[in-house]
């Protein structure tokens, strides 16, 4: 990455950081898409996976993490940054998903991306997630059309300035990935992690 990628990256990290207002943060990757490789279809799982057809989330369940969590489906802001969850007490335990790159639960191929907040006070789904949620677990996303069932497949964390390449995938494998704030709290919206998981359809 070349310095002008890098300065573009620390200013929408720093206008996210100061939009904040103090408050919790869960995400401040810029979009960079990146072919991967072919990409893989989904098979609905019998009496677990229902949708024909891609879909906007409106919930999700984990099946010994947390019941059912509604999503909110969000545009990104003039800088490209996803949208986020409220800063309140029902927005902590909410899920925000990313209109922004047009990939839905049930695309063909590319991650479509859910992020949570993560609370100094361990108090937000994001926390919950932190301390439970691991490779190997069950997802359930919902929408009008049905649900489909995923299994976390990877659970990562990176520096909090990482380019999220390998997050805002547009190619490759259908996926769905969920960012939340990881590490230290070093200040008002800023943390020195992101953890990511990444959970394929069920097949």
């Amino acid at each position: 990455m070349g310095a002008a990628a890098l300065l573009l990256l620390a200013l929408v990290v720093a206008l996210l950081v100061t939009r904040s207002g103090g408050s919790p943060s869960p995400v401040a990757l810029p979009p960079v898409p990146v072919p991967t490789s072919a990409p893989a279809t989904p098979t609905p799982v019998p009496g677990c996976s229902t949708a024909a057809q891609p879909f906007v989330p409106t919930s999700v369940s984990i099946p010994g993490v947390v019941g059912k969590v509604s999503v909110l489906a969000l545009h990104r802001d003039v800088h490209g940054v996803p949208g986020v969850p409220p800063i309140s007490s029902t927005g902590k335990t909410e899920m925000a998903f990313d209109l922004g790159n047009g990939i839905e639960p049930g695309a063909l191929q590319g991650n479509s991306l859910l992020n949570a907040h993560t609370w100094p006070d361990g108090s937000a789904l994001g926390n919950r997630l932190l301390a439970e949620l691991n490779a190997g677990a069950k997802i359930i996303v919902r929408g009008v059309l049905g649900q489909i069932c995923y299994q976390v497949s990877d659970r990562v964390e990176v520096p909090f300035d990482d380019p999220g390449i390998r997050y805002f995938a547009t190619a490759g494998p259908p996926q769905i990935a969920i960012i939340v704030c990881s590490g230290k709290r070093v200040g008002p919206g800023e943390w020195t992690k992101r953890t990511i998981w990444y959970a394929s359809p069920m097949i």
